[in-house]
């Protein structure tokens, strides 16, 4: 059985959790603190982030790779219920949209977010939470759902008529900054009943199920109709 090394309130790792959920890929979750930073786990990957997925074919780290990994390995003969389309256009379309969220989004919003009101809490290291850098998030994030709102209201999903990659890497990021309590569900209508949508997919209920210890989740979290 392939394993997957996630931490669970990592978005990047929430990303690739729901592919494999989506495509029906059984595989063994195995709970990786990226901050206590184990000599097995940087073996994996030297850079010593989550996930790190690992079947017959090796390990293979950063959650885009894996994600192209998925696609050809488990995607293929799916059709129109394929992630990652075959049209060119729409693919360009939606690797954007990927970048969009695990790379801007997550530098803006859900890195800080993540880091320091998670990671903060749990690492050894340790740490109060930079409120200034929580306030900038929370700032910026208004910004990306407008950005969301404006998408769903011209197209049946974020990149175009099918759901796709791009829907669940900005899911999974958002569900991360919903646990902590900051998402602003009434900052535009139409982001929020995109996100009621994908929540409801049965691909997230793991992800709700999710728990840090210590840290209730925000008061919408597990709710499919907020």
């Amino acid at each position: 059985m392939p394993l997957l090394y996630h931490y669970p309130l990592c978005p990047h790792s929430r990303f690739v959790r729901l592919i494999l959920a989506e495509y029906g890929v059984a595989a063994e979750l195995i709970e990786e603190r990226p901050f206590d930073r184990r000599p097995e786990f940087l073996a994996l990957d030297p850079a010593g982030r989550t996930p790190v997925f690992v079947d017959d074919d090796g390990a293979i780290v950063t959650s885009g790779v894996i994600a192209d990994y998925l696609d050809e390995a488990y995607g293929d003969g799916r059709g129109p219920h394929r992630l990652l389309p075959t049209e060119k256009l729409a693919r360009i379309e939606t690797r954007r949209l990927v970048d969009w969220f695990n790379v801007k989004f997550f530098e803006e919003v859900s890195g800080w977010l993540v880091t320091e009101k998670v990671y903060k809490r749990f690492s050894p290291q340790g740490g109060a939470p930079d409120m200034d850098l929580v306030r900038v998030a929370r700032a910026n994030i208004r910004h990306h759902m407008r950005y969301i709102g404006y998408l769903t209201s011209h197209r049946n999903w974020l990149a175009g008529d099918r759901l796709s990659y791009a829907d669940f890497a900005a899911a999974a990021h958002l569900s991360c900054v919903d646990y902590v309590g900051d998402a602003p569900w009434d900052e535009d209508e139409a982001a929020k009943h995109w996100y009621q949508r994908i929540k409801s997919r049965p691909a997230f209920r793991p992800l709700l199920a999710d728990r840090a210890p210590g840290m209730t989740p925000g008061p919408v979290y597990a709710l499919l109709d907020f």
